[in-house]
């Protein structure tokens, strides 16, 4: 397990430069000492082998955990591949990534702080909690009451993570540049520019707190969907304020009924369509940390908008003439639409497209059933992986869908993970249907 005792947020350049030397310095002699072994044992060492061992896998989850920031958001991202690119053991190892991450001590804590509302911050409130309820890459929540009364919890950015993006993100592409696991020629450049956008956006509090706001406004006729209220008299560049919502974890409904699991997912697919193609704007974050659910009243709770960003009209555009193509299963109608929003590659060989339409075919399948699809009957979640292995057996050939499509793609896919989890049972082709035909679905 990773360490969960408070540790200091290295925030210093030099800092974080040291704690990037020391992860590659320990990989380094980890693969020269399996490459020594498998010598003596008259093998040639395979450099790929050597670098995606558990050891190096939990060096790696330790020290980005550490450093927490943009390097424990990219080891997050990395994790996300479910055991699809990475071997499942080491998919396992930086899964933990996901988990909470270790909170600052209370004295570090206290000098952000200060640094953020001055030295009598504590004036603001009847209660400060000091241990926090969560802490993740970016900062940690308190909970706290307001001198007026308001439950609130109050997000703090750790300090030195937004300074030292750029750099984070460079260090962790070199690891992995070097690592040479990254396909000859694939453009990996622009996929690090969007990382580096993406996490100035999740560091930029004044930003997130006006994407609460919106959403907020969004969803306000939604009964069953709660967002946070956005306490904006308290919020700073490194301060995030908000209502104190309870929940559980959405994972954590799976042992509900079946009717109240179809019920939940249904309403996240609702407010996925919403999102891509009404609301104009998106929260691409498929964590499931991201959605609570309250026990006492069944409603939904939505949190963390950092990772919201605005859907184009084109790219919305783009999916309705998806989703029409794999409603009415119309092979060169999904072909077309995959290539006109950058899923298919231009120019990509036959056997990448048959197996990239396959995939197709398999997901829309919910989109062409009448009635319930049971995403827990298994069959879905199988093919797709093992699709996905022939994918990568071609990626010599892959290129990345456009940074836009990408996130959403990204969404998509949680979505399909969360569903089979909760074995939900969802009538999917009910829910696309009226978008297919130009038009806009009433708000829940």
């Amino acid at each position: 397990m990773l360490p969960t005792r408070p540790r200091t947020v290295p925030s210093s350049r030099l800092s974080r430069l040291a704690g990037f030397g020391r992860l590659a310095g320990g990989i380094a002699g980890n693969v020269i000492g399996g490459g020594a072994r498998d010598v003596l044992k008259g093998q040639r060492p395979d450099l790929a082998n050597l670098l995606l061992t558990p050891a190096n896998a939990k060096r790696l989850a330790d020290e980005l955990a550490r450093l927490r920031g943009a390097a424990m958001k990219l080891g997050q991202l990395i994790s996300m591949d479910g055991g699809e690119v990475l071997p499942r053991e080491l998919a396992d190892i930086l899964a933990r990534l996901r988990a909470e991450a270790d909170p600052m001590p209370e004295k570090q804590l206290e000098q952000a702080l200060v640094a953020a509302w001055g030295p009598d911050w504590r004036a603001q409130f009847q209660r400060f909690d000091a241990v926090p309820i969560a802490a993740a890459s970016i900062g940690q929540v308190h909970r706290a009451v307001a001198l007026d009364g308001r439950d609130l919890a109050i997000k703090v950015q750790y300090p030195g993570v937004a300074a030292s993006i750029d750099a984070d993100v460079d260090n962790v592409a070199t690891l992995v540049k070097l690592s040479g696991l990254v396909p000859a020629g694939f453009a990996i450049d622009p996929l690090l520019a969007e990382a580096k956008r993406q996490l100035h956006e999740e560091a930029d509090y004044a930003r997130e707190g006006a994407m609460l706001a919106r959403f907020g406004a969004l969803a306000a006729d939604w009964a069953d969907v709660v967002v946070p209220q956005f306490a904006a008299d308290l919020s700073r560049p490194t301060i995030l304020a908000m209502g104190h919502v309870k929940g559980v974890a959405i994972d954590k409904i799976a042992a509900l009924p079946q009717a109240e699991r179809d019920r939940v997912m249904t309403l996240m697919l609702r407010i996925l369509m919403a999102e891509l193609f009404d609301w104009g704007v998106m929260q691409t974050d498929p964590n499931f940390a991201n959605y609570r659910y309250d026990l006492g009243s069944g409603k939904l709770v939505l949190l963390d908008f950092g990772a919201a960003r605005e859907v184009p009209a084109a790219v919305s555009n783009g999916y309705r003439a998806l989703l029409a193509a794999g409603l009415a299963g119309d092979d060169d109608g999904l072909l077309a639409a995959m290539a006109g929003i950058g899923i298919l590659p231009e120019n990509a060989p036959a056997a990448m497209t048959d197996t990239i339409l396959a995939m197709a075919r398999d997901g829309f399948a919910p989109l062409r059933m009448d009635g319930a699809f049971d995403f827990g009957a298994g069959g879905l979640a199988g093919n797709l992986k093992d699709q996905s292995t022939t994918l990568i057996g071609q990626r010599e050939h892959f290129t990345a869908p456009p940074p836009d499509i990408l996130f959403i793609q990204r969404k998509i896919a949680g979505m399909y993970l969360l569903a089979a989890r909760l074995k939900a049972r969802v009538d999917v082709a009910a829910l696309v249907r009226p978008y297919t035909a130009g038009g806009t679905a009433i708000a829940a």
